[in-house]
């Protein structure tokens, strides 16, 4: 009851979206998000499932956006396929390329599996601009989504049209990847990542059921790529560099990787970071860094692990007892995070931006970067707010500590009663 609560939650949150986020940017964010959420649930059934670091993901989004795009094209020129099913030909084809690849690169796991994934992923951007004809070169290949004859009078012209295939694609996905998790298959990919040679023991190929997976993921992934090709209606070799294979990693890692939900939440980071965190500052990049080393040191599980802990403090009557905690934590934090951002700023903008002169504006602040005061100040600020956030954190390590005692204090108590 409560799983069928949760996916219904999921479809009317999918649904509902665009009417209370009615802007066309809004619709444009929510579609990419879509995409993403996609891709990175793919990705996370190669790291978090089967333990596969792969540094060439991107290589079969980006090749299922590739043959949808050559596909759109050819409807426009009169094959009879709808547009709606195009992106099952990306889905399709990447299946096609990781049925070729990924016996050569699931050989091996752990770090050689790593190599030979970044290996074959610059070889792909390689030849992206090897071969023009194919890649369409530096420009790239365009295309028109409202191609054929509408169906029901669907046109995908309009983008909230688009969002909602891609809200289709997304829940089928979604439903259909969380089962995958659930088939003997996906148990057997779980212990070929736990204890490989006990699997090989008990009568089991771990390679081939990292193939399978790789090959399952593949397909998911080109699904993605293809609804990117129909959203974008440009392809270009980005698609299949190791830049977009790298951000599959670091937000997917940021989302966490142990619970099915973690990559959704890295998605959606993920667009956020890539559209609105490059409009307010050229040194985005920068705070992204800084964000994934606090995550893997403060929060290795990623954001949902912060979520499920506190849910279970939630569930034993315990999370009240953090609040003020929290607060401080969030306080402090922010006072450390805006001393760095202004260091930032400062160190990025006399770098590349001093022909516009030595005075930036951040936070409605002016600061100076040839003058003392503006840099002291951003010093200070930045290690008074790290000083007080480690005294904060260990205060509430202890705290937490306690409360995973009373809890387990409760538990025992419920037990004998």
């Amino acid at each position: 009851m409560q799983r069928k609560l949760v996916w219904s939650g999921y479809a009317l949150v999918l649904a509902l979206a665009p009417l209370v986020f009615s802007s066309s940017l809004s619709q444009t964010l929510l579609s990419q998000m879509g995409i993403a959420i996609i891709v990175c649930l793919s990705y996370n059934m190669l790291l978090g499932q089967g333990g596969m670091l792969s540094f060439g993901h991107a290589v079969y989004s980006g090749m299922g956006a590739f043959l949808a795009i050559h596909t759109l094209n050819l409807v426009t020129g009169g094959l009879a396929l709808p547009v709606s099913l195009i992106p099952l030909v990306g889905g399709f084809s990447s299946l096609a390329l990781a049925l070729l690849l990924g016996w050569v690169t699931t050989k091996k796991a752990a770090t050689p599996f790593a190599m030979i994934t970044l290996g074959l992923g610059e070889l792909v951007w390689a030849m992206a601009l090897m071969f023009p004809g194919f890649f369409g070169g530096e420009a790239g290949l365009s295309g028109n989504r409202v191609a054929g004859s509408p169906v029901l009078g669907i046109s995908f012209g309009p983008q909230i049209e688009l969002y909602y295939l891609i809200a289709l694609y997304t829940f089928v996905c979604t439903a259909l990847m969380f089962a995958f998790t659930r088939t003997p298959l996906g148990r057997m990919l779980n212990a070929v990542r736990d204890n490989p040679e006990r699997v090989a023991f008990i009568g089991y190929n771990p390679q081939m059921v990292r193939y399978l997976a790789f090959v399952i993921a593949a397909f998911f992934a080109g699904i993605s790529g293809g609804l990117a090709a129909l959203n974008f209606e440009i392809v270009t070799s980005e698609v299949v560099s190791g830049t977009r294979s790298g951000a599959y990693l670091l937000f997917t890692f940021l989302g966490g990787t142990t619970f099915f939900f973690g990559p959704i939440i890295g998605a959606i980071l993920m667009v956020l970071a890539f559209v609105l965190l490059s409009e307010f500052t050229q040194a985005w990049l920068l705070y992204l860094g800084l964000i994934f080393m606090v995550m893997v040191v403060y929060a290795p599980g990623g954001v949902a692990s912060l979520i499920m802990m506190n849910l279970r403090l939630a569930k034993y009557g315990y999370l009240r007892r953090l609040w003020l905690s929290y607060l401080a934590l969030l306080a402090t934090g922010l006072l450390g995070l805006a001393g760095a951002a202004a260091l930032l700023e400062m160190i990025y903008h006399l770098q590349l931006g001093a022909a516009l002169g030595p005075e930036l504006r951040f936070m409605g602040v002016t600061l100076d970067t040839n003058g003392f005061n503006s840099w002291f100040g951003a010093v200070f600020v930045m290690l008074s707010g790290l000083g007080l956030f480690e005294s904060r954190r260990r205060r509430f390590v202890q705290q937490w500590g306690d409360i995973l005692q009373d809890i387990a204090q409760d538990i025992k108590r419920r037990e004998v009663l």
